[in-house]
């Protein structure tokens, strides 16, 4: 079950490969969460001390649920990846033009998960031609509705 999607980073980036990763969050977090009180519009995935962070994600505390702890809405949050995985991404991520970004939060087996994603960045045309795709896409279903 999707929690919140990153549309942005289907705008801004070609997403090449995706893995899902798990998130060491506090409890007043997950409360948030399942609240739906999150943003990963501005977010990123940031390598640092050995390990992988989701830097930039906003997640805003509910006022009953974070009275005796000082919440920061815009903490790292170390991302739990096998180190195969981290092995992997750190190749593909230190060539040129690649970086991590999250695609979607969403729950499995009650845990919340991250959808990561192996992006390259978009050109401007290449944003344009996008936006024409999708327009045309569109047309095209509206035309089939509307022979029916």
């Amino acid at each position: 079950m999707s929690i919140v999607n990153n549309k942005k980073a289907f705008h801004d980036y070609f997403i090449e490969d995706t893995l899902e990763a798990g998130l060491v969050l506090e409890g007043w977090e997950v409360k948030a969460i399942r609240a739906g009180r999150v943003q990963l519009k501005e977010s990123y995935i940031h390598w640092k001390r050995g390990a992988f962070y989701l830097v930039g994600c906003h997640i805003t505390a509910l006022p009953d649920a974070s009275t005796h702890v000082k919440a920061d809405p815009v903490r790292e949050r170390k991302l739990l990846l096998h180190q195969n995985e981290i092995n992997k991404l750190i190749g593909k991520v230190e060539q040129s033009g690649y970086t991590l970004v999250p695609i979607n939060l969403h729950y499995k087996r009650g845990n919340v998960k991250a959808d990561v994603g192996l992006a390259k960045g978009k050109k401007q045309h290449d944003k344009r031609q996008s936006l024409k795709d999708k327009d045309w896409q569109r047309e095209q279903q509206r035309i089939l509705k509307a022979h029916r």
